[in-house]
């Protein structure tokens, strides 16, 4: 390859490398924005899921699933963990389950 080919392969390479982290910041800002148009806060959701586990929570997010926005909250309930999903609009319990491996948190996979 010509010194030029070299040049202009790393261009479009930083180039191409630039547009999907701008794409990856503005996909992330809609979702932080999104919590603005939340009915409900997440002080809220935590509160209804510590009261439905009857525990703590340890991780709240915020987050856009099948069932539109919801909070999904990690409460930890004695020696057991539940995840607990609140709609975002209504304040209600969506689904709650036992999560026996802790498998919902991708932080604990890190060594």
């Amino acid at each position: 390859m010509n010194r030029y080919s070299k040049i202009s392969l790393l261009a479009t390479a930083i180039a191409a490398v630039g547009t999907v982290a701008y794409a990856a910041q503005g996909s992330m800002e809609n979702d932080v924005m999104a919590i603005t148009k939340a009915k409900i806060p997440m002080t809220q959701a935590v509160t209804t899921a510590e009261q439905h586990a009857n525990g703590k929570a340890a991780r709240a997010e915020y987050e856009n699933s099948k069932q539109g926005w919801v909070y999904d909250v990690e409460v930890v309930s004695g020696s057991k963990v539940f995840d607990v999903r609140v709609d975002a609009d209504k304040g209600t319990v969506i689904s709650s389950a036992e999560d026996k491996a802790d498998r919902d948190d991708d932080h604990d996979k890190q060594d």
